[in-house]
């Protein structure tokens, strides 16, 4: 039981909660995996639907934009209900919209499809959060967050290999026909495993005054910097990983699908284990803000790297090759998706900065910036890929990065906890 604390709440055992986390988590690999799918078969969805790989990249960001927005009634709703109720809501919504994504003919049901997958999804994350936040020493929230990101990252793994080969063999709809029964079993367990609690710290204020609390929560200046860097951490590595790292493996390197998809698996082992090896670092070390700040650095400075990697940029010239090899590009995404892993660190910093009955409010409005980031980027990364090709892709998201690097640094320097 060390480390679990009830917060008013009827208290939960910490096995129990283990496998309610556990189940929780298991709904947030479900939504990793349902928004990595384009990477891997955007080239044959494009050409079923009649339209060109870059247009349909595009519409893909209504998904994060769709899920960015939903993070404001849902923040309010766990704060108001609770987890297992939001939960199981958004999951019986999931299965739904990824039975529309697998029956679409053309852009518009596609974008149907995409829109209700990103509302659905949209507190995957934030319900295991939540819960853990609630129930968790600060600490313990620390290593704790890391592990359910590790764990829902557990989708994008699912959508590299496993799914190029199911989409080479039977089709890209097979990849959401298997993510509904995927879906319908995370619903049974969330059913049978997360218990009925009321939620912590009621608040009898109207749902419209506590949506609105997400985001005076967000633009608060203890949260700014955080959220500032938020809007490009997220939305640099989901952006390489469910976007564009397919098509640069496979037009600019070659490689075919099946090729790519091992490589983009081993980019994503990386993201597995990272969020969890920083948790567990940060509990031991501690000096959370320089971890955050050095990480996402060193990321901004590897995204360029791998661009100047591309034909007859300077690191292909300087080692006098055409292109260099595959080999080079799968140590820059490891190193990237180990760098990009700090993302727990932020939610463990909002953790600190926000009293319990807010909780689920912050984390959300953090979530927010993060979804909405990364919407933001794909759309505008879609744009910049048709203009000026793939390698501009990757340095415009290391300038977005170190953006978002100055802005943390200066409007953490000064963070106070917010009541």
């Amino acid at each position: 039981m060390d480390g679990v604390v009830t917060k008013g709440e009827a208290g939960i055992g910490f096995r129990a909660l283990v496998l309610a986390l556990l189940a929780l988590a298991s709904g947030h690999m479900l939504s990793t995996l349902l928004r990595t799918i384009p990477a891997i078969s955007l080239d044959l969805m494009a050409r079923d639907f009649g339209t060109s790989p870059q247009a349909l990249a595009s519409l893909t960001s209504i998904y994060h934009f769709s899920f960015a927005a939903s993070q404001i009634p849902v923040g309010a709703a766990m704060d108001r209900f609770g987890v297992r109720p939001v939960s199981l809501s958004l999951l019986a919504g999931t299965v739904v919209g990824t039975l529309v994504s697998a029956l679409a003919t053309g852009p518009a049901s596609f974008v149907l499809g995409q829109l209700m997958l990103g509302v659905a999804t949209s507190g995957m994350l934030m319900c295991p959060m939540t819960l853990a936040a609630k129930q968790m020493s600060a600490a313990k929230f620390g290593l704790w967050s890391g592990l359910i990101l590790s764990i829902g990252n557990i989708g994008m793994l699912l959508s590299a290999s496993p799914l190029a080969f199911v989409v080479d063999q039977f089709g890209w709809r097979a990849g959401f026909w298997v993510s509904a029964g995927f879906g319908i079993a995370v619903l049974i367990a969330v059913f049978a495993l997360v218990p009925r609690q009321p939620a912590a710290h009621a608040d009898d204020s109207s749902p419209l005054h506590q949506m609105a609390e997400v985001l005076r929560l967000g633009l608060s200046r203890g949260l700014r910097g955080l959220i500032a860097l938020s809007l490009v951490s997220l939305g640099a590595s989901l952006t390489l990983r469910g976007l564009w790292g397919g098509p640069w493996l496979m037009d600019v390197k070659g490689l075919s699908r099946i090729e790519a998809g091992n490589v983009l698996g081993l980019f994503t082992l990386a993201m597995i284990v990272g969020p969890a090896c920083i948790g567990a670092f940060d509990r031991k070390f501690g000096h959370r803000r320089t971890m955050v700040a050095a990480t996402h650095a060193i990321a901004a400075l590897l995204l360029v790297a791998m661009a100047a990697g591309a034909p007859h940029f300077p690191i292909s010239n300087l080692f006098g090759v055409a292109v260099m090899p595959t080999q080079y590009d799968l140590v820059l995404l490891v190193l990237i998706g180990l760098a990009t892993s700090a993302q727990p660190l932020i939610y463990g910093m909002t953790r600190q900065l926000v009293d319990a009955q807010n909780t689920g409010k912050a984390l959300s409005s953090v979530n927010l910036a993060f979804f909405l980031g990364a919407a933001l980027l794909q759309s505008s990364t879609a744009g910049v890929a048709a203009l000026f090709g793939l390698p501009a892709v990757l340095l415009f998201i290391a300038a977005a990065l170190a953006i978002g690097i100055v802005l943390f640094w200066a409007y953490t320097s000064t963070a106070v906890a917010i009541r």
